[in-house]
């Protein structure tokens, strides 16, 4: 599957990040999905909780992540467990899904910029 494809996947033409199509895409459970992101389970599953900008947000920053890890791992599983694992010595060993759930995505999109333009971790 190309990023491109996954983008398309999971976010739609209004722009909202849909979480069932993106546990599914993921291969995970929306509980799952909730659990790596930090958010609740209602956030997650309930429409209303679910367009909220800080829910849209949190799930935004997580596919954005993912899409960028992708280009270089090998595809959105190999992201996904990258995010979910790798250790990040820019950040004490934390890994990104650490981060995402600090509310500090920004600092892992910045650090694979860095990487990105040829940068140390």
């Amino acid at each position: 599957m190309s990023n491109v494809n996954f983008l398309q996947q999971v976010i739609t033409a209004d722009g909202f990040v849909t979480a069932s199509v993106l546990a599914k895409v993921l291969h995970i459970t929306q509980t799952d999905l909730a659990e790596v992101t930090g958010l609740s389970i209602d956030s997650v599953s309930k429409s209303a909780r679910l367009k909220s900008r800080a829910t849209q947000a949190r799930l935004k920053d997580t596919v954005e992540i993912i899409n960028r890890v992708a280009q270089w791992s090998g595809g959105e599983g190999r992201a996904f467990a990258w995010f979910r694992s790798q250790p990040l010595p820019s950040f004490g060993d934390k890994t990104a899904e650490d981060l995402v759930k600090e509310g500090r995505a920004d600092a892992v999109k910045a650090y694979l910029s860095r990487i990105a333009d040829g940068g140390y971790a």
